[in-house]
């Protein structure tokens, strides 16, 4: 059924969270055995905020290298999928909470990153551009040549989402007569909130566990994400 609705679309948009790229290696974050149900001292919701960012910089730096970089994890039957899927002009968009990168290694082009990106890294002092690798291999608090501490490109909670992304991946959604939401419990806002802009014709929700749109959706398939879309033919 899904291959009968991507013959018959026209402008598809893929949304995409973290079950997208567990595939790949990196861990579901809110999954009964992901990130978030480790046991820290301080909880990582905690540790990945920006008050914990700005007053305990150097342990947010641990926390960052040892749990929030995966740096040799490979795109995945999906994202390699999606890919092929703009190259034949089927997919116009994917809107993603994940921020590994993995899409934009995979060959997609038109990327919308929700919660930004670890590939991206500036000093916040003069704005100075810094790799991944970079912040991965430094140790305490990784600092600029002008003596600036170096920010990854990530949204931190308590930070707002950028809103050129957000206006752009909204037009997306708005636009597209299919939506794929895949590998998302559909629970972090705002970004979950997005979907409500689809006013198309099919949504359809691939996702190992059920999610609160499952009800409204025209097809919900509960599997792997890479296993379905790496047996669809764009």
């Amino acid at each position: 059924m899904l291959q009968n609705i991507i013959d018959k679309s026209r402008n598809i948009v893929f949304f995409g969270g973290a079950g997208v790229s567990t595939e790949s290696g990196l861990p579901d974050f809110r999954s009964q055995d992901g990130l978030y149900s480790l046991k820290y001292d301080v909880p990582p919701e905690t540790i990945l905020s920006r008050t914990y960012f700005e007053r305990h910089t150097e342990k947010f730096f641990e926390f960052y290298r040892d749990k929030m970089l995966y740096l040799d994890a490979k795109p995945n039957a999906a994202h390699l999928a999606l890919s092929r899927a703009e190259k034949a002009g089927r997919l116009s968009a994917v809107v993603t909470q994940n921020i590994d990168g993995l899409h934009t290694a995979a060959g997609s082009r038109m990327v919308y990153e929700l919660h930004g990106s670890v590939l991206r890294n500036y000093c916040m002092r003069c704005g100075k551009s810094f790799t991944a690798e970079y912040i991965l291999n430094s140790t305490g608090v990784p600092l600029c040549d002008c003596g600036g501490i170096i920010k990854p490109d990530v949204v931190l909670y308590e930070e707002p989402l950028n809103s050129e992304v957000c206006n752009a991946a909204i037009d997306a959604i708005s636009a597209a007569d299919t939506l794929i939401v895949a590998g998302t419990s559909l629970t972090v806002y705002p970004a979950a909130g997005m979907i409500n802009y689809f006013k198309g014709d099919n949504l359809v929700l691939i996702n190992r566990d059920e999610t609160p749109m499952d009800s409204l959706a025209s097809l919900v398939i509960h599997d792997k994400v890479g296993d379905v879309l790496g047996k669809i033919n764009f």
